[in-house]
C-alpha cells in the first residue's frame, strides 16, 4: 500500500470513531468527557486553535451555566458559530432560549449576543465552517470541496449564529 492510502484509510478508521462518540447524534459518555476537557482547554487558550472557543450558556431548564467547546468560523469579516449536530442539540436550545445571550471564553470572557442565520442563508456559512473545523467533518454529510449548491440542500438542518458584541452584560 502507499502513502496515500495508509492516510486515508486512517483518517476514515478517525472519523468512523467521531461519528461513533456522537451516535444518535447525542455525546456518549467518552465525547461528554473529551468536551469537558476541550471546554477547559479552549477557555484558558492551552494548545488549541486560534478558532477554539467555550460557549457559555444559561441552561433553559436548570439555570445553570452550560460550557460547550465550539470553532469560531469566519467569513467576511464577522464570526459564526455552527452546530455540527444540527438542530437536536442542548445548546442551541438553550441559546434560543437565552435570546442568544452568551459568553465566548477563550482567555478571557466575552459577553455576546448569538443571532440565528435564516435557513436559506446557512450554505456559505457552513461550507466555510467544514474548512475552519475539522473535527465537524465526519458530523456533516458533505465534502467541505463540494459546490455551494449542494450545501444549501443540507444547510437548515445545521444552524448557524452570527456572533456579535453584547449590549448588555450576560445574566
Amino acid at each position: 500500500m502507499d502513502t496515500g492510502t495508509l492516510w486515508r484509510a486512517a483518517r476514515a478508521r478517525t472519523e468512523a470513531f467521531r461519528r461513533w462518540m456522537y451516535r444518535d447524534g447525542r455525546p456518549g459518555s467518552l465525547a461528554r468527557a473529551a468536551n469537558r476537557l476541550s471546554a477547559w482547554q479552549f477557555s484558558a487558550g492551552l494548545l488549541s486553535p486560534a478558532r477554539a472557543v467555550t460557549l457559555e450558556v444559561r441552561g433553559r431548564r436548570t439555570g445553570r451555566t452550560i460550557s460547550v467547546p465550539l470553532v469560531l468560523a469566519e467569513l467576511g469579516g464577522r464570526h459564526y458559530v455552527v452546530s455540527m449536530l444540527g438542530e437536536d442539540t442542548s445548546w442551541v436550545r438553550n441559546v434560543r432560549a437565552a435570546g442568544g445571550r452568551a459568553v465566548l471564553r477563550r482567555r478571557q470572557a466575552t459577553p455576546v449576543l448569538l443571532l440565528e442565520v435564516p435557513a436559506g442563508q446557512r450554505a456559505p456559512f457552513l461550507k466555510r465552517y467544514l474548512d475552519q473545523a475539522p473535527g465537524a467533518r465526519p458530523h456533516v454529510p458533505m465534502d467541505r470541496h463540494a459546490p455551494l449548491a449542494e450545501f444549501e440542500a443540507v444547510a437548515a438542518h445545521f444552524p448557524v449564529f452570527r456572533v456579535e458584541a453584547a449590549v448588555e452584560p450576560v445574566r
